[in-house]
C-alpha cells in the first residue's frame, strides 16, 4: 500500500491541518504555514501543538524538519516551549479578523415556530435475508462498543459541574456558545475551515441540517448532488419539495463541469460516499468558481473527514471560500450516531434564516450533551479518541484487504484510503446473487445499486458497501470469513 498518513508514532498528538506550499523547500514551507495558521486566529494563543514526530508523520516530512520549523518560530515569538508543556502558540498572536463588529455573539433572531418533527429516514434496504444476521457488514456506523465510556463520563460531570444556571433553562437554538468556540477552533486546526463561533448553528445532525435548509426556506431546489449517495437524503429533500440532479461521477470524484443552472450542489469531497476518494484539487477549485460566479453554495458534507489511512490529510473545502461553502458535520461517525448532535458552519448571509428556521428555542440537541462535547473537545478527549480509532478501522481495513487477496483475489477493493467502509467491485450482472449470497452466509450489507441516483445516466456498477466499522472486536474475524464465503468464485 501507499505510504501511511496515520501518525502510529504519538497516537496521543492533536490533528492540525496545513498546506505546505511554496518553493523554498519543506522546511521553510511548514514555517510559513504555522505563521499563517497563527495570524489568522486558526491557532489560537495558548493551544497546543502536536509533537514533532505526530506532525512529521501526518505531514510526510522528516522529524527534523518538525524541530526545526517549531525553534525557529520560538525564537520569533509565535510560539513558546517549556518542559512537561509542550509547544504553544504565544500570547502574542494575532486575533482572528472579525467579520463582524464587536465580538462573537449571536446575532439578532427573527421569532419562528418550531419545525414539525420528521419521521427518521432509514437506511438503504438490501433485499430479505435468508437468514438472521449474524454479522453486521453495513456502512455508516462506528463500532458502538469503542465509544469513550469513562472520558465522555469525565467530561459529562465536569461540564455538569460547572455549567451556570441558565443551562437548565430555554436553550439557545444557536447551541451553547462553549460548544461552537470550542467547534470553531477543533475545526480550524484539523479541518482547514475558517469560521467563527456566531456562524456556527449546533443541530441534532446532518439529516436535520438539510431540513431546517430546504424545509425551513433559506435554500431552495434544484439542488445538485453526485450519482451516488444515501437514498434517505434524496427521500428527504424530495419531502421538502427539492428535485436533486444528479452529477456523474470519475476517478477524480464528481464532475462538477456539469453543473447546470442549479444555485447549490451538495457533494463529499474528502471521501466521497460510497465509492471512495476525495474531489480532485482543480474540482475544488472549479466548485467555488461556479458559486462566485452564479452566486450559488456549495453544501460540503463532512461526514468522516478525520478518518484516513494511505493519503495525506485533505482539508475541508469551506477554507477555500467561507462565504459560498455550507459545511455540515456530526459526530455519529467519529463517537456515535447516539450522540445526537451536529453543526453547520455558515455563510454570514445565511445565519439569521437557518435561527428562524430552528425556533426561538432549541428543541433538538440536549444543551448538556452540547456542553459535555465542548469539554471533550477542549480538553484533548476528542483528539485522542479519533487517533485511538483511526488506528483500530485502519486495521480492520488492511485485515479487509488481505482477507479478500486471500480468498477472493479476482475482486477488486476501492475506496479504501480513507473512511469506514470499503467498496468491492463485482462482475457485471452478479450484485444481486452477491448480496444473496451474503444473506445466506448470516452477513448483512448493502449493493452499490441502493446507493444509485435514480436519474443519472452514468454507466452502472456492480458492487458490494462493506462497512468495517461496525462489528465489536471478537466478532470481526468471523465477519471476515463469512463475507469470504459468500463472494463469487471465492477460493
Amino acid at each position: 500500500m501507499a505510504k501511511s498518513w496515520v501518525n502510529s508514532a504519538e497516537r496521543d498528538g492533536a490533528d492540525l491541518h496545513l498546506e505546505l506550499s511554496g518553493t523554498g523547500g519543506r522546511r521553510a514551507a511548514l514555517i510559513a504555514a504555522l505563521r499563517e495558521a497563527v495570524r489568522d486566529g486558526r491557532l489560537a494563543p495558548g493551544t497546543r501543538l502536536p509533537p514533532y514526530r505526530s506532525l512529521a508523520a501526518d505531514l510526510g516530512v522528516a522529524r527534523n524538519t518538525v524541530a526545526d520549523a517549531y525553534a525557529e518560530l520560538v525564537a520569533e515569538g509565535w510560539l513558546t516551549a517549556r518542559q512537561g508543556s509542550g509547544t504553544r502558540v504565544a500570547d502574542r498572536a494575532a486575533p482572528l479578523q472579525r467579520t463582524r463588529q464587536g465580538s462573537a455573539k449571536a446575532p439578532p433572531r427573527a421569532r419562528a415556530s418550531t419545525p414539525t418533527a420528521h419521521p427518521a429516514p432509514t437506511a438503504p434496504i438490501a433485499p430479505p435475508a435468508l437468514r438472521t444476521p449474524s454479522h453486521d457488514l453495513r456502512q455508516g456506523t462506528p463500532d458502538a462498543s469503542a465509544f469513550p465510556r469513562a472520558a465522555w463520563l469525565t467530561s459529562y460531570r465536569r461540564a455538569l459541574q460547572h455549567a451556570p444556571n441558565e443551562v437548565f433553562g430555554p436553550g439557545d437554538p444557536a447551541g451553547r456558545v462553549e460548544l461552537r468556540e470550542a467547534l470553531a477552533e477543533y475545526l480550524a486546526r484539523a479541518r482547514g475551515v475558517r469560521t467563527e463561533a456566531d456562524r456556527i448553528v449546533v443541530c441534532s445532525g446532518f439529516a436535520h441540517a438539510l431540513r431546517l435548509l430546504f424545509g425551513g426556506g433559506v435554500l431552495r431546489g434544484p439542488l445538485a448532488v453526485e450519482a451516488y449517495g444515501l437514498p434517505f437524503h434524496r427521500d428527504l429533500l424530495a419531502a421538502a419539495g427539492v428535485r436533486t440532479v444528479p452529477l456523474p461521477l470519475d476517478e477524480h470524484g464528481a464532475r462538477v463541469d456539469r453543473l447546470g443552472p442549479e444555485r447549490a450542489v451538495l457533494l463529499t469531497p474528502a471521501h466521497q460516499f460510497p465509492t471512495g476518494g476525495p474531489l480532485h484539487a482543480e474540482r475544488r477549485a472549479t466548485v467555488i468558481d461556479w458559486a462566485r460566479a452564479r452566486g450559488g453554495v456549495v453544501l460540503e458534507d463532512d461526514y468522516d473527514g478525520e478518518f484516513r489511512y494511505d493519503r495525506k490529510p485533505v482539508g475541508a473545502v469551506q477554507g477555500l471560500d467561507p462565504e459560498r461553502v455550507i459545511l455540515l458535520g456530526s459526530v455519529s461517525k467519529s463517537l456515535s450516531p447516539a450522540v445526537r448532535l451536529g453543526w453547520m458552519v455558515l455563510p454570514e448571509r445565511y445565519v439569521e434564516g437557518v435561527l428562524a428556521a430552528k425556533g426561538e428555542r432549541e428543541s433538538w440537541a440536549s444543551v448538556l450533551d452540547q456542553l459535555s462535547l465542548a469539554d471533550f473537545l477542549a480538553s484533548g478527549s476528542y483528539d485522542r479518541h479519533v487517533r485511538r480509532m483511526r488506528q483500530r478501522y485502519r486495521s480492520r481495513r488492511d485485515r479487509l484487504v488481505a482477507a479478500l487477496a486471500a480468498q477472493a483475489p479476482h475482486v477488486e477493493v476501492t475506496g479504501v484510503a480513507a473512511g469506514l467502509h470499503a467498496v468491492l467491485r463485482l462482475p457485471p450482472g452478479t450484485e444481486r446473487s452477491a448480496v444473496k449470497a451474503a444473506a445466506w452466509q448470516g452477513v448483512a450489507l448493502d449493493g452499490l445499486a441502493g446507493f444509485r441516483h435514480p436519474e443519472t445516466d452514468m454507466e452502472a456498477v456492480d458492487g458490494l458497501v462493506v462497512g468495517y466499522a461496525t462489528p465489536p472486536e471478537h466478532a470481526y474475524e468471523a465477519a471476515l470469513e463469512a463475507l469470504c464465503r459468500g463472494l463469487p468464485g471465492a477460493i
